[in-house]
């Protein structure tokens, strides 16, 4: 007799089912999940395109071995490489499909009756009996409905149960996670992040080239973007006379959406809406208005700068670039608005406002790197290349003359930098968060039990069982006999 055993193939159909039940288990999502965070760390660490792109040419240039090769495993792009996203959805899937199907039969066990009382309810938990007769199953069902118990009645018998919102939390839990990957998800595909600053005076139109920065959605398109502007009127900053401390901002804007103008206010906490963007006030500083001439007294640049804060008093630095100029010139420059001299620390601004503005710089001549293709910081000027021509500094209506040219400071004007969010799924993420702590506190707080009463003869009998060994049965199996035998 052979005693091999023919082992039945599995077929595509029994393939299918065996792949979809290990990605469905709640092992393979627990195993998602913690992939998921594991993935997540290098877009902390690691420079982004989408968020930090000087960082990231500042990686290539340091560490020119090693860049190439994060670049081929897209670790300066985590959150939309094709790794990560796949880890998202399966992790979603795994969720839906393991999740579902137990909310289901859930629902289906809330609306079925108790289990039948068992035989022998001597072999249960906290089993007790008493003398007794039929009418103790009137008090016992009384005292039952009391306590909101399911009650199942059967001839001598009552058989109660309460507790499933434990279970009810758990899924509840589990099924807000759904909630706030597919709310993350809306906003990764039709969002968009952007900033921008706009000086006092100046007009932001929502069109891609005015933004300082912008992220869209894989599935947003530069013409998906809300037709709107914002004309900057008037800003205005209160501080703090002893500490510096910001006390309001308030910034006075026209706005004009679907050919309707309207006066509004801006404040920090205040933002503006247009259909799902919000307008957020975020920032503020200071513009100096400089004006740059030649040799002969050509004018080669004339208007804002927008300079950096680098401290509670507005200290900023700032690069003012003239690539008109023959040769081009850059000022790599701080402003301070107002303005005192230090032994050792130099020139600081010792208050927020505008009382003694200054703009100091250094003078270099050459080639400002404008034409390489390379992205760089609009605040900062690569000197490594070009020939210092001085130091220098203007207040407001002052000249400074240097080897090649002037430089006036012409005025100074505040800017704001005002930020653009279309979220789309945050209300489902919310959502979701709320409904993900009630669950986790339901699932904790919750207590599964049975209880059954049975009466035979002359003799009641009392026993209870509770799911996962929680407490407090037995002192509410003492409440319900003390209350039966009244």
């Amino acid at each position: 007799m052979s005693n091999n055993v023919e082992i039945p193939e599995l077929g595509l159909f029994g393939l299918i089912r065996f792949a979809w039940r290990q990605l469905t288990s709640m092992r393979t999502a627990l195993i998602l999940l913690m992939m998921l965070g594991v993935a997540a760390v290098p877009g902390s660490l690691i420079p982004q395109r989408t968020s930090n792109p000087i960082g990231v040419r500042d990686f290539f240039e340091k560490h020119p071995g090693t860049a190439p090769f994060y670049d081929r495993l897209s670790l300066f792009d985590v959150y939309g490489s094709p790794w990560f996203s796949a880890i998202y959805i399966l992790l979603l899937i795994s969720l839906i499909g393991c999740v579902l199907p137990r909310a289901v039969e859930h629902f289906h066990a809330m609306r079925a009756q108790p289990p039948a009382t068992p035989k022998n309810l001597n072999r249960m938990e906290h089993h007790t009996t008493f003398s007794g007769d039929e009418s103790n199953l009137q008090s016992a069902q009384t005292w039952f409905k009391r306590n909101r118990f399911r009650v199942r009645i059967e001839g001598n018998s009552i058989s109660a149960e309460k507790g499933y919102l434990r279970e009810t939390g758990n899924l509840l839990f589990h099924l807000s996670l759904i909630l706030i990957l597919v709310g993350v998800s809306l906003g990764s595909l039709f969002g968009l992040q952007g900033e921008a600053i706009v000086n006092r005076g100046e007009r932001f139109v929502n069109v891609p080239t005015s933004y300082d920065s912008l992220r869209l959605g894989k599935l947003t398109k530069d013409s998906d973007l809300s037709p709107f502007t914002i004309t900057v009127d008037k800003f205005i900053a209160k501080y703090d006379p002893k500490t510096s401390m910001p006390q309001d901002y308030t910034a006075w804007v026209t706005t004009f959406e679907n050919g309707v103008t309207k006066k509004q206010i801006l404040k920090v906490n205040s933002p503006l809406t247009f259909g799902s963007t919000r307008v957020y006030l975020q920032a503020n500083g200071y513009s100096p208005i400089v004006t740059v001439r030649d040799s002969l007294g050509n004018v080669s640049f004339q208007g804002p700068v927008t300079f950096l804060p680098q401290d509670g008093n507005l200290r900023s630095i700032g690069a003012i670039k003239v690539p008109d100029a023959i040769p081009p010139v850059g000022f790599v420059s701080s402003f301070v608005p107002t303005y005192e001299r230090t032994k050792t620390m130099g020139a600081v601004s010792i208050y927020p406002e505008l009382l003694k503005p200054r703009l100091l710089f250094s003078v270099w001549s050459g080639d400002l790197g404008l034409d390489s293709g390379i992205p760089q910081s609009v605040y900062r000027i690569d000197t490594s290349k070009m020939k210092n021509l001085g130091l220098g500094s203007v207040g407001l209506g002052e000249t400074f003359a240097y080897n090649g040219g002037t430089i006036t400071l012409e005025s100074v004007e505040p800017w704001i930098n005002l930020q653009f969010v279309d979220d789309r799924g945050k209300g489902f993420a919310l959502i979701g968060g709320v409904f993900a702590v009630l669950g986790l506190l339901s699932s904790l707080y919750g207590r599964r039990r049975r209880i059954w009463v049975r009466v035979t003869g002359s003799q009641v009998e009392v026993a209870g069982l509770a799911k996962n060994n929680a407490p407090g049965l037995e002192a509410e199996i003492a409440d319900l006999v003390e209350s039966v035998k009244k």
